[in-house]
């Protein structure tokens, strides 16, 4: 007969256990295994609530070169801004050229 057992180790103690939320919302999905130490199932995977700020919002991205990344870090820091802002910005000033709404 299989039997299970259930891994529940708290932050970083073991490569198979998962942990997800911040400090003050810590929870860990494990790996069931049977008596070989074959993994046969996992705990149920929490659902991470999205902060207020990002809801109704979806994520845009580029894969762009380190030269980029660092050359739009230091603009944010030279205007005492985010990099959220920036790309905002810089959305908007695309739209307003291709006659779209501002809406970013």
């Amino acid at each position: 007969p299989t039997f299970y057992i259930l891994i529940h180790v708290y932050m970083f103690a073991c490569t198979h256990v998962y942990t997800y939320g911040g400090i003050n919302d810590m929870r860990t999905v494990a790996i069931l295994l049977d008596k070989d130490g074959t993994a046969v199932g996992t705990t149920s995977k929490p659902t991470a609530a999205a902060p207020p700020s990002r809801q109704g919002k979806k994520m845009i991205s580029g894969h762009f070169t380190k030269d980029v990344h660092r050359q739009l870090k230091m603009l944010a820091l030279e205007k005492d801004t985010s990099i959220q802002s920036l790309l905002s910005e810089a959305l908007n000033a695309l739209f307003e050229r291709n006659n779209k709404p501002p809406i970013a």
